[in-house]
């Protein structure tokens, strides 16, 4: 499974959005390989076009779903003093809690974000990366 973070939907889904990451996501759902969890409904369903919402939002009901348990808000807090303590960094919470729920649900994280590349090198966070022209990459081969 891979949780596709908010700039990769609102990247696909503008009209002059980047083609790899089209034909990425579109591989990842061709698979049934993606998963969703609220802080990215959040952040794409607050940010994209106001004709666009109601279509994201059915969209996203046919998706894999990581719900949020209360030990994620724990784990959240723990891993940005971890990212403060030991990196200096302070990133944005809906990313520190994307990644946690990521990590505790074992699921690669397909992001153009580099928030995440940071929280990667200090964690166990597994990124994915698509392979040539965006085809589906399993994680042996990842």
């Amino acid at each position: 499974m891979v949780l596709v973070d908010s700039c990769i939907w609102i990247t696909a889904g503008r009209r002059t959005g980047d083609l790899l990451v089209k034909l990425a996501l579109e591989a990842l759902l061709e698979e049934d390989e993606v998963c969703l969890c609220g802080p990215v409904r959040l952040a794409v369903l607050g940010a994209v076009r106001r004709e666009m919402r109601k279509t994201f939002d059915e969209n996203f009901r046919l998706l894999h779903w990581l719900e949020d348990r209360a030990s994620d808000w724990d784990d959240a807090i723990a891993l940005a003093k971890l990212l403060k303590d030991q990196a200096n960094l302070t990133l944005p919470w809906l990313d520190v809690m994307i990644a946690t729920i990521a990590l505790r649900s074992s699921v690669r994280l397909y992001t153009l974000d580099n928030h995440f590349t940071n929280i990667s090198r200090l964690t166990n966070l597994k990124l994915y990366h698509p392979g040539p022209g965006g085809v589906y990459l399993p994680p042996e081969r990842n």
